[in-house]
């Protein structure tokens, strides 16, 4: 069974989590390796001529039915396609589909102040500046001096002059700067990646633990403050990570919406995705505020790793949660 070295108390949580037609098929994902995905990078070149450009060296790619931009490698290796000048002219990028969820649910508009909170090393972050097609200021943070590097070479590379990489910092301070200034805010959460555990690679998931999730819980509401204090009311914002938890995702919810009460909306996500279940509507005794379930949980395939996305709209200003000096 492709289940027997995954941590026991993971797949007791996991079965309550997803449905029961689904089980099979989504246990199996753990054993299998996915192919690699990527997108267009449209600030630079569109998916026109794409497989014009890639079947003639070998390559065989297929389109996501969901989003235009993004692509299957269906045959071919990854170091191969990463010698191609598509490549390393920054006109593709190379991204797990599930990923590029998030920025897709956002819909960053041109002209407006977005910021990227956990943003290295710069996968969504690019994706955004694409969506703003490079017009308006993308704020984008980090806390690892050697991931913003990364970063700032990724959206340097992909052409993203939209993007202004802060100097690297906590997270959960930047609202101190940015206070009530964002139209959009992306907070992809540092998480327990349950969607990314893989059999084969005990590496994956040998860190995890009982209490993995409860601990990666504290650090999100944190970084969950800084972003929604930094957003503007009337602004929006997406909250996502690559776990199956609830106490990372439908918990992290029915606290914001008991800490920020009618200043906070989850909105429903309007827009086509790969296979999802709506969030739960309880866990355990617990049960969630009717709106929890507009948030999705997107299900893994053989092509897409496990994902929680949820869209957040702010209907009125806050009072923040201490004296500070806003700047002009």
């Amino acid at each position: 069974m492709p289940s027997a070295r995954l941590p026991e108390l993971f797949l007791e949580k996991l079965r309550r989590i997803i449905p029961s037609n689904q089980w099979d098929k989504v246990l199996k994902t753990f054993a299998e390796e996915r192919p690699t995905t990527f997108r267009i990078n449209t600030l630079k070149t569109s998916s026109a001529s794409l497989k014009e450009r890639l079947e003639p060296q070998g390559f065989k790619i297929e389109n996501v039915p969901w989003y235009k931009d993004a692509f299957i490698l269906r045959k071919g290796r990854q170091k191969d396609l990463e010698k191609t000048g598509l490549y390393t002219r920054g006109e593709i990028y190379v991204q797990g589909l599930s990923s590029m969820v998030p920025p897709l649910v956002l819909e960053p508009q041109p002209g407006e102040i977005v910021l990227d909170l956990t943003a290295a090393p710069g996968s969504k972050t690019t994706q955004l500046a694409a969506l703003m097609k490079n017009q308006g200021r993308l704020l984008a943070n980090d806390n690892n001096p050697i991931r913003v590097e990364k970063l700032k070479a990724n959206a340097a590379l992909q052409g993203a002059s939209a993007v202004e990489v802060l100097p690297a910092g906590d997270g959960g301070l930047v609202w101190k700067e940015n206070f009530e200034k964002m139209d959009r805010v992306l907070l992809d959460a540092p998480c327990s990646s349950e969607g990314r555990f893989q059999l084969d690679t005990p590496s994956t998931y040998g860190y995890w633990k009982d209490d993995t999730n409860r601990k990666m819980a504290k650090d999100q509401r944190r970084l969950f403050k800084s972003a929604f204090l930094a957003l503007k009311p009337g602004g929006t914002m997406v909250y996502s990570t690559c776990t199956f938890a609830p106490e990372e995702n439908e918990m992290l919810l029915q606290w914001a919406l008991e800490t920020y009460g009618d200043a906070l909306e989850i909105q429903d996500v309007a827009l086509p995705l790969p296979p999802h279940t709506r969030g739960l509507a309880a866990w355990g005794d617990l049960k969630f505020h009717p709106s929890v379930v507009k948030s999705v949980r997107v299900l893994p395939t053989p092509d897409v790793e496990g994902f929680f996305v949820s869209k957040l709209g702010k209907t009125r200003q806050v009072e923040p949660p201490e004296p500070f000096l806003p700047n002009p």
